[in-house]
C-alpha cells in the first residue's frame, strides 16, 4: 500500500506525462494517460483495502474483512482522515461480534475522525448506545438513540431503535 502523498505524486506524474504527449502530437496517448490520472485520485480518497473489506462484508465474511484491514499498517500515514474514521468503524463492527470493550474503543474514535454518511454513523452510535445500555449507563445510552433515530433518515434502523428503547425500559 502506497503512502497517501505518493498517490498524488503518480497522478501529477501521469498530468504532466500525458501533457508531454500532447505536445509531441500523440493525441490519444495524452488523453489515455490523463483519463488514467483518475485511478490514483480515486484511491487517494477512497483506500482499496477499505473498499475490499466492505465487499467482504456484505458478504459476511468477517475473516476475510479482517484479512484486509490487516494490510494497513500505517493509518496516519496511508489514509486521509475519513479513511481513518472508516477504518476505526469496520473495525468497530468486526470486534462488536467479539469484544465489545474494544469495539466502544474503535466506535468512538469512529465519530470523532468523522464517517461521510449519516448511515454509518447512526449505526456507529447504535452500537455504543448498546455498549452503554449494557454498562447500565440509561441517560448516556438515550442520548445516543436519540442521535441515532435522527440520523437515521431512510428508517432502516428504526426496528432496532425501538427494540433498544423496549430494553431500555426493563433497566
Amino acid at each position: 500500500m502506497f503512502h497517501k502523498n505518493i498517490k498524488l505524486i503518480l497522478a501529477g506524474l501521469l498530468v504532466v506525462a500525458g501533457i508531454w504527449q500532447f505536445t509531441e502530437s500523440n493525441i490519444g496517448n495524452g488523453i489515455f494517460l490523463i483519463l488514467l490520472t483518475a485511478i490514483p485520485i480515486f484511491l487517494y480518497f477512497k483506500n482499496e483495502f477499505i473498499l475490499l473489506a466492505f465487499l467482504k462484508l456484505r458478504k459476511q465474511d468477517f475473516e476475510g474483512a479482517k484479512k484486509w484491514l490487516s494490510y494497513i499498517k500505517n493509518p496516519e500515514g496511508a489514509l486521509v482522515r475519513k479513511q481513518q474514521g472508516y477504518l476505526n468503524y469496520l473495525q468497530g463492527i468486526m470486534l462488536s461480534q467479539t469484544n465489545i470493550n474494544q469495539a466502544e474503543k474503535h466506535f468512538k474514535k469512529a465519530i470523532e475522525l468523522g464517517l461521510s454518511m449519516d448511515m454509518d454513523l447512526a449505526v456507529a452510535k447504535l452500537n455504543l448506545a448498546g455498549v452503554a445500555m449494557s454498562r447500565r449507563r440509561k441517560l448516556e445510552a438515550t442520548n445516543l438513540l436519540n442521535e441515532a433515530k435522527k440520523l437515521d433518515k431512510q428508517g432502516m434502523l428504526k426496528e432496532q431503535i425501538t427494540m433498544m428503547k423496549e430494553q431500555m425500559k426493563k433497566i
